[in-house]
């Protein structure tokens, strides 16, 4: 797992990323929230945002690759806060399709991470624990 603090609130974070998703040829599937969600509860917790990211053109060559590993994706960027800092987590795609050992989707995962890499990287500055 990939995880970094950065100068941001999560909401600015989630609000970055939304903004880069939609500039580059890749689609935002699902965005929770979990904080706004436990608030109509009456439940109160730190910031915590879920991106679930992906697109048809990938989800088609994974379900080619391995059906099963259909389960996998969208791939999820979790935005929180924790310890008075923004943290962002990303599983790398080819971390998660490492346990399929399938060199289709290694190739995938190369690909997907390089793309997943240059939306992070909109959130500069930011750095590795």
């Amino acid at each position: 797992m990939i995880r970094f603090a950065v100068s941001l609130s999560v909401d600015e974070a989630a609000e970055k990323l939304i903004a880069a998703i939609a500039a580059y040829p890749i689609g935002l599937v699902a965005h929770a929230n979990g904080q706004a969600n436990c608030a109509k509860k009456g439940i109160e917790v730190p910031a915590d945002q879920i991106l679930e990211v992906f697109r048809p053109d990938y989800a088609a060559k994974v379900w080619a690759a391995e059906k099963t590993a259909g389960i996998d994706i969208p791939l999820r960027i979790h935005l929180y806060e924790a310890g008075g800092h923004t943290w962002v987590a990303y599983r790398p795609a080819i971390d998660v399709f490492k346990p399929y050992v399938n060199p289709q989707l290694d190739v995938l995962g190369g690909e997907l991470d390089a793309i997943f890499n240059q939306l992070l990287a909109t959130l500069d500055p930011w750095k590795l624990p």
